[in-house]
């Protein structure tokens, strides 16, 4: 189930902070982390994301009470009939109940429909992955329809979207479904399909990246404890992207007009919760991600109501094993999605055989904890996309196909795109696949003690813009096979840092610079992989307190 509790803490320390302590030798990179520590907030390669996933990174996540058992409602454990009527109808009466546990006693359920989790407070419970398995015998192309991609051809949206296991609030859920159904395009993101289901609560004055708080010009709006959007516009000269991408001459100077895809992602959108509201003061409970300027049009907004505090545990999904579908034609045997989701959680879930493993669409402040992908090989074992924020998989394996890779299938590994920021992928064992910065300018996102067999290959095409944004950070990473691509990014990846991983070459897969000119990335305890302290980035950000 990736590394283990015992063997992390045997092999990592106290945090950098102990590279002050009088008489100790800093290790590499303790500098690195020394200055991160003065300014964490603000530091111009790594971002800070102590407050990653779900409630602000808690290691123990909720566990509502029992309410409810699958047998009750009909499901049968020893996959003789469809269970997945049995299954959803207690999930849905939970919910409008007000919530609680759903318990799946151990047993093999055979689900011919996908699972729907659309009320909050809602968690699927099994007696554990090697307990509980359901097998999928449907994939959602069968179930559900064709979704076909916004920008043409012949694509299969569920190649990125979508899972049998689908936590997503209702009403988006339904509108999406009635629109696949109508051949029609759902947007999936947390404002609507035109990007205008949204209303003003207040507009923001100037405030700086890393503040937690900003002035407003009208909080009556605002509660403590509403998960809001703060909203950021583009301005005709793209000043907000090259901001994302760190500023300076190469951001200046690169083409975005033509690059639609991308574009298309903009305004940016942020959910996050409200720590409090003093007068026009309303502090997060992050920092901010952005600077807040007035020619960005800083709003705090509506969104879509969001599923919240809702989760899957202890069981293993499997779908019928089939050969997987050439590249952007996959059906939709996925596993477990999460969809305009804010601190939902996964624990403990095995997905095998599926097309895409576990996914974050428009999802934010949500944990995947002791999750692995295994099987007959994924197109995406973890997508991150749609603008998917401050999100945790951590403890995670990607295991090795189980069959030769088909000829025309791609294999990406551990995927961020669309703007997505400040996730964080922490402690995993990746048998295959690689970093895959499926271009569409993400930023400001960490991946910290992983070992690797990098060989993937990120996807994106050239519309999507540029492969990294500002502040992304590898942080020790081992590479089994010596390869470079997407794990050492210092001369591809602006204000970016690479520490601690393997010495690497590069081969097969070679990318440029999107950005001309000085990059201002940093390179440090190059070839140290497992001695660089502090040894987990994000475990050193959350011990930090504000």
């Amino acid at each position: 189930m990736g590394i283990s509790r015992r063997q992390f803490v045997g092999g990592a320390v106290a945090v950098g902070v102990a590279a002050t302590t009088s008489g100790f030798a800093p290790a590499p990179a303790a500098r690195l982390w020394e200055e991160f520590a003065h300014s964490p907030y603000t530091h111009p390669q790594i971002p800070y994301v102590g407050r990653a996933g779900a409630r602000r990174g808690a290691i123990r996540l909720p566990h509502p009470p029992a309410v409810a058992s699958v047998l009750t409602y009909g499901a049968v454990p020893d996959g003789s009939v469809d269970s997945a009527p049995a299954i959803n109808r207690a999930l849905a009466e939970v919910g409008e109940r007000g919530g609680g546990t759903v318990i799946v006693p151990p047993g093999t359920y055979r689900i011919d429909g996908y699972l729907h989790i659309g009320h909050s407070g809602v968690v699927l419970r099994g007696a554990g992955s090697g307990r509980t398995k359901l097998v999928a015998t449907r994939h959602l192309t069968e179930l559900i329809g064709p979704y076909g991609s916004r920008y043409g051809g012949d694509k299969s949206s569920w190649s990125w979207a979508g899972g049998l296991i689908w936590l997503a609030p209702h009403v988006r859920h339904a509108s999406l479904v009635a629109a696949v159904r109508a051949r029609a395009w759902p947007f999936e993101g947390w404002t609507g399909n035109r990007r205008d289901e949204w209303r003003t609560l207040t507009t923001v004055r100037p405030a700086r990246r890393g503040d937690w708080s900003v002035t407003v010009d009208d909080p009556s709006a605002l509660r403590r404890g509403d998960v809001v959007l703060l909203r950021l516009a583009d301005d005709a000269g793209h000043t907000l992207l090259e901001h994302m991408a760190g500023g300076g001459q190469g951001p200046e100077a690169y083409v975005w007009d033509d690059k639609t895809k991308l574009t298309s992602h903009v305004p940016y959108e942020w959910p996050v919760r409200i720590a409090s509201v003093r007068g026009r003061r309303v502090t997060f409970e992050r920092p901010l991600p952005l600077d807040t300027r007035p020619e960005w049009d800083p709003r705090i907004v509506t969104l879509a109501e969001p599923l919240t505090d809702s989760g899957v545990v202890g069981l293993t999904l499997e779908a019928v094993e089939t050969p997987q579908s050439p590249h952007l034609l996959d059906k939709g045997y996925n596993g477990v999605t999460f969809q305009c989701a804010y601190d939902c959680w996964a624990e403990d879930v095995v997905v095998r055989h599926v097309d895409n493993g576990f996914g974050l669409v428009a999802a934010s402040a949500c944990t995947l904890r002791r999750t692995r992908v295994e099987g007959r090989g994924a197109h995406h074992p973890y997508f991150c996309r749609e603008g998917s924020h401050d999100n945790l998989v951590e403890d995670f394996r990607v295991a090795a196909r189980t069959v030769p890779a088909r000829a025309g299938t791609q294999l990406h590994g551990i995927n961020v795109e669309g703007l997505s920021s400040h996730n964080v992928w922490s402690r995993g064992v990746m048998e295959m696949g690689t970093f895959d910065t499926h271009r569409g300018m993400p930023f400001a996102n960490v991946r910290t003690e992983i070992t690797v067999e990098n060989n993937g290959r990120h996807g994106g095409d050239a519309s999507a813009g540029p492969l990294y944004g500002a502040r992304f950070t590898h942080w020790n990473v081992t590479v089994t096979n010596g390869r470079a691509g997407l794990v050492k990014i210092d001369t591809i990846a602006p204000y970016s840092a690479t520490v601690g991983i393997s010495e690497v070459r590069e081969f097969d897969q070679i990318d440029v610079p999107d950005f001309a000119g000085e990059l201002h990335a940093r390179v440090e305890a190059y070839g140290s992989p497992g001695a660089v302290r502090p040894r987990n980035l994000y475990e050193a950000q959350r011990a930090l307190r504000r």
